[in-house]
């Protein structure tokens, strides 16, 4: 007997936990999945994955998250989190639990789809990136799989209505550290120092007037949220710490961004004397949908098809690992006028919401 979304919701939403530690989590889906006719593995720690043999040569995949966050809940849900400092606050549960529902409908309706399903239960979407960690097993070849889908609850966007767009639809994110090196000395002799904290707010302005200076038909935000120097007010800074982020949906910008980042460097260290250290991480890249994927699942859902959005959002995701494999759609659930994503009031009607989303999910799995 299958169990409704809302309940496995409910379920995994008293029991959060974070990045690939994921016991609670695991016990409960697997619990699930067990009952069902598919072959379970644990490609990585804090993952499941669960292959439902059709038969077919093809195989459609479906990826939920499990992961939480470190937020402490104040929904004054009756079902709120057990685990103190620890929330449910993206809305991965919900995933969670709509990948569920469908593979509970998949294992009653395994011979009449026209491929073969996988499910990738995946931790650490929030933190190191589980998506290409599970790439690299290299579970989507040996599965087959030649198609990926990917949901995530969106507030702001009307309760249980599909959204997405064909190309980019999320951002790359890319954390931005510069450290600059400089020479404390007193405030009285300050020409024999070499000011960090100088070097530091030209290094900013520079970079603001680079990012500003793109083309407008190349999206991107960029924005240093912290700033620390020195040690008293009374001497010269010896360093100096600049921390940011980097938004960018196109490659070509990314790349143009890096290059500039480290020019604008070495340019003040030569100019300062000071020692100028940028780092980029690697981030996860855009979220891309495959543009004649997503043209297929307009024309073969009609009515059904999901709503066009009419710009791509800031926010990133590592679903984009997957579609750099195979082709992918990734999608927006709306929830309607909730808290944000990742606020500690974060909540949505679940027996509304997710019902809908497991009912587009199970026409996808139908596609020609």
């Amino acid at each position: 007997m299958s169990t409704s979304a809302a309940a496995h919701h409910r379920a995994l939403h008293q029991i959060p936990e974070l990045d690939d530690q994921l016991p609670e989590t695991l016990e409960y889906v697997t619990s699930v999945l067990a009952l069902l006719p598919c072959r379970l593995s644990f490609p990585i720690p804090g993952s499941v994955c669960a292959f439902f043999d059709a038969g077919k040569p093809e195989t459609a995949a479906f990826r939920a998250d499990m992961d939480a966050l470190p937020v402490t809940e104040a929904t004054g849900l009756p079902y709120a989190s057990r685990n103190p400092g620890v929330m449910h606050a993206c809305g991965h549960d919900g995933h969670t639990a709509m990948a569920l529902s469908l593979a509970e409908y998949v294992s009653a309706h395994l011979a009449e789809l026209p491929r073969n399903v996988l499910f990738l239960f995946q931790p650490a979407e929030e933190t190191t990136g589980g998506a290409q960690r599970l790439c690299d097993t290299g579970i989507l070849a040996r599965c087959c799989v030649t198609r990926i889908f990917g949901l995530h609850l969106w507030p702001g966007l009307e309760a249980g209505r599909i959204f997405s767009r064909p190309g980019p639809l999320m951002a790359r994110a890319n954390e931005v550290t510069v450290t600059v090196t400089g020479k404390s000395v007193h405030l009285s002799r300050a020409s024999e120092g070499r000011d960090a904290l100088a070097a530091g707010a030209e290094y900013l302005r520079r970079a603001y007037a680079m990012v500003n200076a793109l083309p407008p038909e190349e999206p991107r935000a960029f924005l240093f949220g912290k700033m620390t120097s020195g040690t008293v007010r009374n001497a010269v800074s010896g360093k100096t710490v600049l921390e940011g982020s980097l938004r960018t949906y196109q490659e070509e910008t990314y790349r143009r961004c890096r290059a500039q980042f480290a020019a604008i460097g070495d340019a003040l260290a030569a100019e300062t004397g000071c020692g100028v250290e940028v780092y980029l991480n690697e981030g996860y890249p855009a979220v891309w949908n495959h543009e004649g994927l997503y043209e297929a699942v307009c024309s073969a859902l009609g009515q059904d098809a999901p709503a066009p959005l009419e710009s791509p959002v800031l926010a990133a995701e590592d679903f984009s690992c997957y579609q750099r494999q195979v082709p992918g759609l990734f999608c927006f659930l709306g929830v309607g006028n909730t808290a944000e994503l990742h606020a500690p009031e974060f909540c949505f009607d679940d027996e509304a919401v997710l019902p809908k989303g497991v009912e587009f999910l199970k026409k996808l799995l139908y596609l020609d």
